[in-house]
């Protein structure tokens, strides 16, 4: 099913006094299946909008918005001096009680979709919520971070992991050093294994900022109900054409149908 008419419209939610901003796009109907997708490290709703959009013509009342601190710029509340990726779980655990509970959303069939940091950030709420959340669907997740942690290197912010600072610069860009202390004793499968549900992996063959080997990690710990396709030439973040596989192979997951390889879904070799 896809539908002709999706409404639009901008939507809030406050966690801890602070507010999330985020828009909805929701086609006609009643009870309808949810899906909110989260935007990756230092970025916003429109590096997701596309997604959302797309599954909303699919049916579903689909939601992007910005994380607190989260990004640059950003229409939400916060800095990004006070964002972790626990704050950013707690944005997300806010935005999702306020969308089930629109009287034409369905919280039982609920979709979480994230890309790389968002991506860990969905699958860390999705273990918290557990049989909550149907479905899981994460795009280069950067289950890395605490490894990068642990290492002194998150993206371009250095700092000393034996005494991490108050304040980690990288040019005019500063996070806090609760950035770095909030997953550096963390074992990332160890907090996504309580998730039981379906889940959809795609990554890049070429992503140089987090090895598909952790995507592949993943899907050991998540077990038969996970879905792992890579793509091959694709980095940390998806060009067009990949972009239009990754919706192919979502909406075959969202369908209950096979998610065919890049190469073998009908969709042309990657160029």
């Amino acid at each position: 099913m896809t539908c002709s008419h999706i409404s639009q419209r901008d939507f809030s939610v406050q966690r801890d006094g602070l507010t999330i901003r985020g828009i909805e796009f929701r086609p006609q109907g009643e009870t309808l299946p949810i899906a909110i997708v989260c935007h990756g490290f230092m970025g916003n709703d429109t590096a997701t909008m596309h997604y959302a959009r797309q599954i909303a013509a699919w049916g579903y009342a689909a939601y992007c918005f910005d994380f607190i601190g989260g990004g640059v710029p950003s229409k939400s509340d916060g800095s990004l001096a006070e964002m972790t990726v626990l704050t950013e779980k707690q944005d997300l655990l806010a935005v999702i009680a306020y969308v089930c509970a629109l009287p034409y959303t369905d919280r039982t069939r609920l979709t979480l979709m994230g890309c790389s940091q968002g991506g860990f950030v969905c699958a860390l709420a999705a273990a918290a919520l557990q049989a909550q959340v149907q479905n899981l669907i994460l795009l280069f997740p950067a289950l890395c971070i605490p490894d990068d942690a642990r290492k002194g290197q998150m993206m371009e912010f250095p700092f000393d992991p034996q005494n991490i600072p108050d304040a980690i610069s990288a040019g005019p860009l500063t996070l806090g050093g609760g950035y770095a202390r909030a997953v550096i004793h963390m074992d990332p499968y160890r907090e996504i294994a309580g998730y039981a549900g379906n889940v959809l992996i795609l990554h890049g063959l070429a992503d140089t900022i987090v090895s598909p080997a952790y995507s592949e990690k993943a899907r050991q710990v998540y077990g038969e109900k996970c879905v792992l396709r890579f793509l091959p030439g694709a980095g940390h973040g998806f060009l067009p054409q990949e972009d239009a596989y990754a919706l192919r192979a979502i909406r075959q997951f969202l369908d209950g149908q096979p998610v065919l390889p890049m190469d073998d879904d009908g969709g042309g070799q990657h160029g």
